[in-house]
């Protein structure tokens, strides 16, 4: 009688996780990036990224994938990937970005885009996030968790204004309780 049950658990339980596997954000080009905008204008969340960045890895895999960082990402931003040492070139905002310095086949460091060098990406991963109109708000360097991602998520949708203040995000950083898993 209990074989039954625990097998119908199992297998509860194996299907919930895939469905969670299954969903993934909604990763846009750079690109792509204005059209969309014009469409629906957006904050935006750009994952400045590189092939060799051991924490770039461990954020795709630990908190890119979480359900509740995706759902919340989803939901109210533009999501970019952008390869730093990346070699093509990219338009975005009526200029075009390339990078000079790359040399295909090259194992490791592989020259920096400029278009990472007009976010001031000076450390990888850095999160860039931008308002509707396209401008920077702000870069955030470092691996972040779901938590500590939520922080920044929430922050720039719900309470950052143009002008905002250092007291102002002091304050809701210290008032902040992670919701995220």
């Amino acid at each position: 009688m209990m074989r039954p049950f625990i097998l119908s658990l199992v297998l509860l339980a194996s299907s919930a996780s895939l469905f969670a596997q299954g969903a993934a954000i909604n990763w846009i080009s750079v690109n792509d990036l204005e059209a969309a905008q014009a469409n629906e204008p957006r904050k935006v969340m750009i994952d400045v990224y590189t092939k060799w960045c051991g924490p770039c890895k461990m954020m795709m895999r630990n908190t890119f994938t979480n359900g509740d960082v995706i759902s919340y990402i989803n939901e109210h931003y533009y999501a970019v990937k952008f390869d730093a040492e990346g070699p093509d070139p990219v338009e975005f905002k009526g200029k075009t970005f390339s990078n000079p310095s790359y040399v295909p086949n090259k194992p490791g460091r592989n020259g920096v885009h400029e278009l990472s060098r007009a976010f001031q990406v000076r450390a990888y991963p850095t999160i860039v996030y931008l308002d509707e109109e396209l401008e920077m708000i702000a870069p955030v360097s470092g691996y972040k968790s779901p938590q500590q991602l939520e922080l920044y998520l929430r922050f720039f949708e719900d309470a950052w204004a143009p002008g905002t203040s250092q007291e102002e995000w002091d304050t809701f950083q210290q008032s902040f309780t992670p919701t995220f898993e």
